[in-house]
C-alpha cells in the first residue's frame, strides 16, 4: 500500500528506525489511509482532506514534489510534524530552495526530510540548507552515506541556515 519506504533513515545525524510511511496519490485513492501511524501524504491529498487528517491522533506530514512550493503549506506548517521534499533525480536542485524557505522564511522547526534520489554526496549540502532527515536511496548503504556524506565536515566558510555567520565572524575573540 505504501511507497517503498525505507526501514531506517538518517535523522539529526544518526541512523534511526523510520516511523513514517509515505503514500502516493494512487495508493491513497485505491486504499485510503491506514487507521493509525505516522503518514506522509502528497500536497494535493493534504489540501483535499486537511480537516480529516488533522483529526487523526497520529502525526501527519506532507510531501512536496518539484513545482509545488512551500508557500502552498505556509498556513498549515504549525500543524505538521514533517515536510518531505521529493528529489526525482539527484540533479533536480529545487528541493534545496524549498528546505531553505521552510527554515528561514517560514521558520518551520519540524522534520524536513529529503526523499527520492538522495545520494551520499548531497547530504552535507542538503543539511546546510535545512534538511535534518534523509531517506538514502535503496541501492546505497545508509551507514556509508552517514559516515562519508555528513560527518566528515566540521567547518564551513559560508554561513547556512544553522549559523548564518561567515567563518571570520565565528572566530573566538
Amino acid at each position: 500500500m505504501a511507497n517503498a519506504t525505507p526501514e531506517r533513515v538518517i535523522l539529526d545525524g544518526e541512523i534511526v528506525d523510520n516511523t513514517w510511511v509515505r503514500f502516493d496519490a494512487d495508493q491513497l485513492e485505491a486504499d485510503g489511509l491506514p487507521d493509525g501511524g505516522a503518514v506522509i501524504v502528497p500536497l494535493a491529498y493534504w489540501k483535499a482532506h486537511r480537516d480529516t487528517l488533522l483529526e487523526r491522533n497520529d502525526p501527519v506530514g506532507v510531501c512536496l514534489e518539484p513545482g509545488e512550493e512551500p508557500a502552498d503549506l505556509a498556513e498549515d506548517l504549525p500543524r505538521l510534524s514533517l515536510v518531505a521534499v521529493h528529489f526525482p533525480a539527484f540533479k533536480d536542485g529545487r528541493g534545496y530552495s524549498y528546505a531553505r524557505e521552510l527554515r528561514t522564511r517560514y521558520r518551520f522547526e519540524g522534520e524536513v526530510r529529503a526523499v527520492g534520489d538522495v545520494l551520499q554526496d548531497q547530504l552535507f549540502y542538503l543539511h546546510r540548507v535545512g534538511f535534518n532527515a534523509f531517506e538514502v536511496r535503496a541501492d546505497r548503504d545508509i551507514e556509508e552515506a552517514l559516515e562519508n556524506g555528513l560527518r566528515p565536515f566540521t567547518v564551513t566558510y559560508q554561513g547556512d541556515v544553522h549559523d548564518p555567520r561567515p567563518i571570520y565572524q565565528r572566530r573566538p575573540a
